[in-house]
């Protein structure tokens, strides 16, 4: 068993981390059992929140409005969580969202592991379910805010450690993770250019902002407006 870890825990605006972003972060760092310090914030995705991860989460885009974005965040998380071993469910999705927008801001980002996924479903075999809300609901932890990342974290090194007393007899070390991040090329000049004309030609709105696209991102918008819209013509 550790004793002393970071529970984490990030909420996104999709499944995807190499086309969705990050809209919550909740990092707590335990020892002894003890919750002594957190990271805790919203970042301000630079896209529209899509409404069913509204739905899900219960973040909208005026929570993050004034949030700070990823960029400005990721190097005091990286910090925070430097020496430390991490603890979370289903940890390699949290993971590989944190990896890839530390690698994307310059930051060398490598951690060992804790899934209580993983070992819930070695030890929790007979449960209906081992999704995190039903193990709190199962084990009487509280959930107040599912979904949420600092709630989610919180629950998940609770459950950890209780699964660690109850079940666990044989010690489990944290595993190295494996994700490989292929840098994010930014949007060049000439498409912010081209993106703001066809924008402003076809007087239509995007949910996001052009400068914090990717290249990439970038060439798929252009596609998509002059499928659905046309070229721009004298």
């Amino acid at each position: 068993m550790l004793y002393e870890y970071i529970a984490l825990d990030i909420e996104t605006t999709g499944l995807n981390p190499k086309n969705d972003s990050i809209i919550e972060i909740g990092a707590i760092k335990v020892v002894n059992g003890v919750e002594v310090e957190k990271f805790s914030t919203f970042i301000n995705p630079a896209r529209r929140i899509p409404p069913f991860i509204t739905k899900v989460t219960g973040i909208d885009d005026e929570m993050v409005r004034s949030a700070p974005n990823i960029s400005q965040v990721i190097g005091e998380l990286v910090e925070f969580m430097k020496g430390y071993s991490i603890v979370g469910h289903n940890i390699m999705f949290d993971y590989s969202f944190i990896k890839t927008n530390a690698i994307n801001n310059g930051y060398d980002f490598k951690c060992t592991a804790i899934d209580t996924l993983k070992i819930s479903r070695e030890y929790l075999k007979d449960l209906e379910s081992r999704k995190l809300d039903y193990l709190c609901k199962y084990f009487q932890i509280e959930d107040e805010n599912h979904h949420r990342a600092e709630n989610d974290a919180r629950a998940a090194y609770k459950l950890y450690e209780l699964l660690c007393e109850r079940y666990v007899k044989e010690e489990i070390q944290p595993v190295s993770l494996e994700y490989k991040v292929k840098r994010k090329m930014p949007i060049t000049q000439k498409q912010a250019k081209y993106l703001r004309s066809l924008v402003k030609f076809h007087n239509i709105k995007l949910d996001v902002e052009i400068m914090q696209l990717t290249k990439s991102q970038a060439s798929r918008y252009i596609d998509k407006i002059i499928l659905e819209y046309g070229k721009m013509w004298n």
